[in-house]
């Protein structure tokens, strides 16, 4: 009987990882433990994935709301300093605001509207419709805010961030001065000294205000891209990737994880004899069709792979081959048609009609994506999720 059944992700549980553990032994033999309780084997081009988290952990990358302190005043110089376009998160951005709030004498913090870069929303785009605000060229007091839209709360968290940010800086000590705005450079006539907290959009962010006349501007990722009193960091993303781990202390997205995946991949050839490609996972990229959040709050979805994940996918659209090419086909001869087609595709699909509504998107960020709604974000202990069969297509058998 030809085979039924296509990509399988399954969600592996390992031990909790703590600081100084060897991945490369708890992955591998978590895996192999799960595939014997199970009764599944491992195959080429199998791919196993985990959690940005359990990676940072295993290395220590920890750092703690003083060190976050002492680098702001140190690089922004310890006085006013524009705070722009932060993502509203308690989880992602809160911890990191004290930080910076230490080490500041006043916070001008600046909000995009009506929601921030992933999607979390402040207010409805009804609303400021409703208002005749043009959030692309109107900036906006606190008091204006207030008066506009009152006192919005987020439909999943129940928080008022504007609030809660407010009360996060000035619980630090510091000064707080909120307004909002798209425009980056509404930030200058506040202060020269800006630390520009957006993720996707930071190198644009940072051209325009550098080029108005900004001073000191910085990004999150040339904060804690080095290590401070013996902190942790990450040389490419500084503080971007960073989520809390205790009230006083983030952990910082993982450093250095290229040989941690070639090392997984090279155990388990030696262990298996198989070819599996191997790579760590933060955030996927999907948004969400109720609270519109767009969910890579990550620098990346993927910061470390083995080589078989590069590239995108390559393949065709079988509902077009049915429905054009083969539509005079029924049965055997359609499946038989479909699978020569398939045998016979071009090495690049790329422009093809018949490869027209496949997702043009990395291999990494589609896999990543898929292994972030396997593993959760909660209790479900499974931070390795294996994949099978994801390169496969109709003709494998």
């Amino acid at each position: 009987m030809s085979r039924m059944v296509g990509t399988v992700s399954r969600g592996i549980r390992t031990p909790i990882i703590r600081s100084g553990d060897d991945l490369v032994e708890i992955v591998t033999a978590s895996l192999l433990d799960a595939a014997a309780s199970e009764g599944f084997a491992l195959r080429d081009r199998d791919i196993v994935a985990m959690t940005e988290a359990i990676v940072a952990r295993a290395q220590g990358n920890y750092a703690s709301v003083d060190d976050i302190a002492a680098d702001v005043k140190a690089k922004l110089g310890g006085g006013t300093i524009g705070v722009i376009f932060p993502i509203l998160s308690r989880n992602r951005f809160a911890i990191c605001l004290r930080g910076i709030a230490k080490g500041a004498k006043k916070i001008v913090l600046m909000l995009s509207y009506p929601s921030d870069e992933v999607g979390n929303h402040l207010v409805s785009l009804d609303a400021v419709d409703a208002k005749g605000v043009d959030p692309y060229k109107d900036v906006l007091t606190l008091e204006q805010y207030r008066a506009l839209f009152g006192y919005e709360k987020h439909p999943f968290t129940g928080v008022d961030y504007v609030a809660y940010y407010q009360e996060l800086i000035e619980g630090c000590g510091a000064e707080a001065e909120i307004i909002f705005a798209n425009d980056p450079r509404a930030i200058l006539p506040y202060t020269k000294d800006v630390l520009c907290c957006d993720i996707h959009t930071r190198a644009r962010t940072k051209r325009l205000l550098k080029a108005a006349g900004g001073e000191r501007v910085l990004g999150l990722d040339e904060i804690l891209n080095a290590p401070v009193n013996g902190s942790g960091c990450n040389e490419k993303y500084g503080l971007l990737g960073s989520n809390k781990s205790t009230e006083e202390q983030v952990k910082l997205f993982p450093r250095d994880c290229q040989g941690l995946v070639e090392a997984i991949q090279g155990r388990l050839l030696e262990k298996t004899g198989k070819h599996v490609e191997v790579m760590v996972y933060g955030d996927g990229a999907f948004k969400d069709p109720v609270g519109k959040i767009w969910e890579l709050a990550d620098p990346v979805v993927s910061p470390a792979y083995t080589a078989g994940l590069e590239g995108t996918p390559n393949e065709l659209k079988l509902k077009y081959l049915a429905d054009n090419d083969f539509a005079h086909l029924s049965g055997e001869a359609l499946r038989d048609a479909i699978k020569d087609r398939i045998h016979k595709k071009d090495g690049d699909l790329v422009g093809q009609m018949v490869s027209e509504g496949t997702t043009p998107r990395r291999l990494t960020d589609l896999i990543g994506s898929l292994c972030d709604l396997t593993s959760g974000s909660g209790d479900k202990g499974t931070p390795v999720v294996f994949i099978q069969g994801y390169f496969d297509n109709y003709t494998t058998e």
